[in-house]
């Protein structure tokens, strides 16, 4: 891998352009890691009716299908977005994953998880009623991304 930084004085903004000849697990890592290091707070376009809305990234709670549309979840709202789930795994930064087939969720603001050894576990989000479902499949890729997460502190 070639890494270069070009040095442009009438920049008015810094830009990072990753150039690739297929698109690969490593190059999604390296985006999603360089995405969380960027200063700055981050919008996403959710919509309600016909309202247009910005709503920060670090607001979401999770992302989940419902009736066929895909909905962000914040603490005291819900709203549609455009895109669909594997849109969103593309596009979203690291602290965001999923945790079953019709859920992503944003692993900065889990309050709890209570294990369910038969079958999906629940995790709870601190300030609002809302929870979300866990598959077992995805219990334990997520497990390992909160103890990385406690370990970088």
């Amino acid at each position: 891998m070639k890494i270069s930084i070009e040095f442009d004085a009438s920049r008015t903004e810094e830009e990072i352009i990753i150039r690739c000849n297929r698109l690969t697990e490593e190059i999604l890592r390296l985006q999603a890691a360089i995405s969380d290091l960027a200063p700055g707070v981050r919008k996403f376009v959710c919509y309600q009716d016909d309202k247009e809305y910005y709503i920060p990234l670090d607001e979401i709670l999770f992302f989940e299908t419902e009736s066929g549309h895909i909905r962000a979840h914040t603490r005291h709202q819900v709203y549609k977005t455009r895109l669909r789930l594997y849109e969103l795994e593309e596009l979203l930064p690291g602290s965001f994953m999923r945790v079953s087939k019709s859920t992503i969720l944003n692993t900065d603001h889990i309050y709890s998880i209570t294990k369910d050894l038969t079958a999906s576990s629940i995790v709870e989000f601190q300030g609002t009623h809302k929870q979300v479902y866990v598959s077992r499949y995805y219990y334990k890729p997520l497990k390992f991304k909160l103890e990385e997460k406690r370990n970088a502190l």
